[in-house]
């Protein structure tokens, strides 16, 4: 246990969020996704659902600025015009954890290889269909210089 990590966040999953760099992306996936044919890297989130998981990442990976569109969700039946109650809990975290980023929903085919091309994949047990999300990581920055 950390102060001020959540108790969610185990050391595997720490140390890939750590090495990643800006711009690399990470995949949390729901239990149905093909995570272990998909992942470069594999991390195990076994007995949780994708929300908390996701709630957690963003409360200590900043998301990417520096473009227009960091953050990426599923869409059902691979149709990005559709959105099922799932996808407006991840965009509700979103919202709180990283203010003014859009969830952008992918057609099926183009979701697929992004996730494919992922530094790493979060394998939950979220037993709802779609419930799939790709975050882009941005930077911090240090204390003396403003947020451009």
């Amino acid at each position: 246990m950390l102060i001020g990590i959540p108790a969610l966040l185990g050391p595997e999953l720490l140390a890939i969020l750590r090495s990643m760099g800006h711009g690399d992306e990470i995949a949390l996936v729901d239990g149905n996704y093909p995570a272990e044919e998909q992942a470069k890297r594999l991390i195990r989130a076994d007995g949780h659902s994708l929300v908390p998981v996701l709630d957690a990442i963003l409360s200590v990976l900043p998301v990417d600025d520096a473009v227009p569109e960091a953050l990426f969700r599923a869409s059902v039946k691979g149709d990005p015009t559709l959105a099922d109650p799932v996808h407006h809990e991840m965009e509700a975290v979103c919202a709180r954890r990283a203010p003014g980023h859009k969830v952008v929903a992918l057609a099926g085919p183009d979701f697929y290889a992004r996730v494919k091309a992922a530094h790493a994949i979060v394998a939950t047990s979220e037993p709802r269909l779609y419930a799939n999300i790709i975050i882009r990581k941005g930077v911090i920055y240090p204390p003396e210089t403003k947020k451009q």
